[in-house]
């Protein structure tokens, strides 16, 4: 089957739509001409393209993201299935026609089409109030841009021509005749649309909403996606430097300082499952377990558990050993650190001989499933954690102030310590310390710590190969972290950077779709 997202997507799926977060259920004939009559219809459309966001983070992007990473890996290597291994190990099976770029893939441009038709059509609706067609407008930039900002980072990068490279730009309806015709565009114009989209939703978002619209996107959270877009522009591939760094400073700080967004006491607080859309979050993608056959429940707590376990990691439904962390993650924590024990465990005990079984899994994502993979949590996309961090290591990057960096890097270790750990783990006499700027020698060590600040903070949250890749560190990483894990031939290549085109892409259109450096070219 030709399946590019565009022409294949443009089926649009929407039958399949159920009952979601906010008022949470569009119409079956959403992609009716005729549907659109008013402002009822148009919120309608615009919950249709956030409740899609869940078939993207359900299950690809942990794959592209921290599995790809040094983060983690599978819990039962010897068995896994070929698409899976070789995402872990940067080796064959890594072709086009893999299955999670290829749902990935199509997965984001079901949301972009979704959101293109809000956009193109909103303008032959009557609206009594000027101000909400703009924040639909607004809502459906900020999901576009988001869906591309992840597209352009799995996919964007050096084709085989030499040119760099994002994905299809789409910013419009188009027709199937329409859709074969797209061809890739240039990196540059991928990020300059995901900016302008930004831009326009910064603009015209509200700060906040009333509690039964909670969950839809505000202005802090399209100032929050801004500034981790521009210190990606800013790094690799693009390589934008000092002024992007400066772009992404502006805009953390107006998060910062006028959001009203604050760091939530205890770092188990973000995850509990009763605490969803706390204080500190910017985004997060909603949830909901209960509903018929589960289609609004969360899969993460399942599918991170121990494969062979039973009801000793999660109560109820299957277990997948996906998203296992590596020794060096586990290690990457320092001692007593209380985020490692709400975020992982290095061990269970087996209930039915007691057998310690040296297998780590996550328990960041930890609740009872009603049934099967049905549970309850959000995944968390932007919060402020991240912006601090973001911002850290921008002022070192620019020579800014490196006391104001640590001031944020400070915050959060603060907060750290301040959090319930391993009661079996005595707590450090100088548990998480604030850093000064003596303890460093220079700027490279402390952008490293920063790093690790990152990675422990922001563990099995899906950032750490997007870090790696804009800063540069992958090659260093990967082949540290493959070398430890028993892959004592692993050669580095900077191919391994972006992933392949889809195979079905590349059929769609023979020649006209280039495929990335590294990869076959149909």
């Amino acid at each position: 089957m030709k399946n590019i997202a565009i022409a294949a997507l443009l089926l649009f799926l929407l039958g399949s739509c159920k009952k979601e977060f906010i008022d949470l259920n569009p119409p079956s004939n959403l992609n009716s001409a005729g549907f659109y009559k008013t402002e009822s219809d148009m919120n309608q459309a615009v919950l249709s393209a956030y409740g899609n966001l869940r078939s993207v983070y359900n299950n690809p992007f942990i794959r592209l993201g921290e599995i790809r990473s040094d983060n983690t890996t599978y819990s039962w290597l010897a068995g896994n299935p070929a698409d899976d291994n070789g995402i872990d190990v940067f080796a064959s099976p890594l072709l086009p026609e893999n299955g999670y770029p290829t749902s990935a893939w199509n997965n984001c441009y079901n949301v972009i089409l979704r959101c293109n038709i809000v956009i193109g059509r909103i303008e032959g609706v009557s609206f009594k109030n000027e101000q909400l067609k703009k924040q639909y407008i607004g809502e459906a930039k900020f999901l576009r841009a988001l869906m591309y900002f992840w597209l352009n980072r799995v996919f964007g990068g050096y084709s085989k021509t030499g040119a760099l490279l994002g994905v299809l730009k789409v910013d419009k309806e188009v027709s199937p005749a329409e859709s074969y015709e797209i061809a890739r565009s240039s990196l540059q114009e991928n990020y300059d649309f995901i900016v302008s989209d930004l831009k326009y939703a910064e603009e015209n978002l509200p700060a906040a909403y009333g509690a039964t619209d909670k969950g839809r996107v505000t202005k802090w959270g399209a100032k929050g996606l801004l500034t981790k877009v521009y210190m990606t522009m800013a790094g690799y591939p693009l390589n934008k430097g000092v002024e992007y760094y400066n772009l992404a400073i502006q805009k953390a700080e107006e998060v910062i300082n006028t959001s009203g967004a604050a760091l939530v006491p205890s770092y188990r607080d973000l995850f509990d499952v009763n605490k969803k859309n706390s204080v500190e979050s910017l985004f997060e993608v909603q949830y909901k377990k209960g509903s018929p056959n589960g289609v609004t429940g969360s899969p993460w707590n399942n599918d991170f558990a121990p494969r062979f376990s039973d009801k000793e990691v999660v109560l109820v439904g299957d277990k997948g050993g996906v998203n296992a962390p590596t020794g060096d993650m586990s290690g990457a924590y320092e001692t007593g650190d209380p985020r490692k024990y709400v975020s992982m465990r290095d061990f269970w005990i087996n209930a039915k001989n007691g057998a310690v079984q040296n297998e780590r899994y996550v328990t960041k994502y930890y609740d009872v499933a009603t049934s099967g993979s049905d549970n309850g949590n959000n995944w968390i996309e932007l919060r402020l954690a991240d912006i601090y961090l973001l911002e850290a290591e921008a002022l070192v990057r620019t020579g800014g102030s490196k006391a104001t960096a640590l001031l944020y890097v400070n915050k959060i270790r603060q907060r750290a310590r301040n959090t319930q750990g391993d009661p079996n783990i005595p707590r450090p006499a100088n548990l998480l310390k604030d850093y000064t700027v003596a303890d460093f020698a220079n700027d490279d060590e402390l952008l490293l710590a920063i790093e690790k600040e990152r990675r422990v903070e922001l563990a099995f949250e899906n950032h750490r190969w997007f870090d790696l890749v804009r800063t540069g560190r992958a090659k260093n990483a990967m082949m540290a972290e493959q070398a430890a894990d028993g892959y004592p031939a692993f050669t580095w290549s900077d191919d391994m950077l972006s992933y392949p085109i889809p195979m079905t892409v590349m059929q769609s259109n023979p020649g006209k779709i280039i495929q990335n450096k590294g990869y076959v070219q149909l």
